[in-house]
């Protein structure tokens, strides 16, 4: 099993034990891949759910320029109610499992088609 392979497992153990969901993981596959190098990269493979700033970066390069999404309130609505799912205590929130529960929760999986 190769680097990427076992943080995939980790990340649907995640969504799993972590935020009650079954993952799809052939989309979880797709969007880990989407996420590029980042996922080797301690600071980088994380989100700082309580910097506004942080939630501003996820907003405009994820939700609007990957997803395609138009910028609304609902955007910073929907990456809260994620944070909230992850759990706001919780300290290490992966970029992938954030991204994979964006892409569902806004049925963009086809952007990942």
């Amino acid at each position: 099993m190769g680097k990427r392979d076992e943080w995939i497992a980790k990340y649907a153990d995640d969504l799993t034990n972590k935020c009650g969901m079954t993952p799809d993981m052939a989309l979880l596959t797709k969007v880990t891949i989407g996420c590029g190098p980042s996922i080797y990269n301690a600071d980088a493979q994380t989100v700082a759910g309580s910097q506004a700033s942080e939630l501003e970066l996820v907003k405009n390069n994820f939700l609007i320029k990957k997803l395609g999404m138009a910028d609304g309130p609902e955007l910073m609505e929907a990456i809260n109610k994620v944070i909230e799912v992850y759990g706001k205590s919780e300290r290490n929130k992966y970029r992938a499992v954030i991204y994979y529960m964006l892409t569902k929760h806004f049925g963009k999986e086809s952007v990942y088609g």
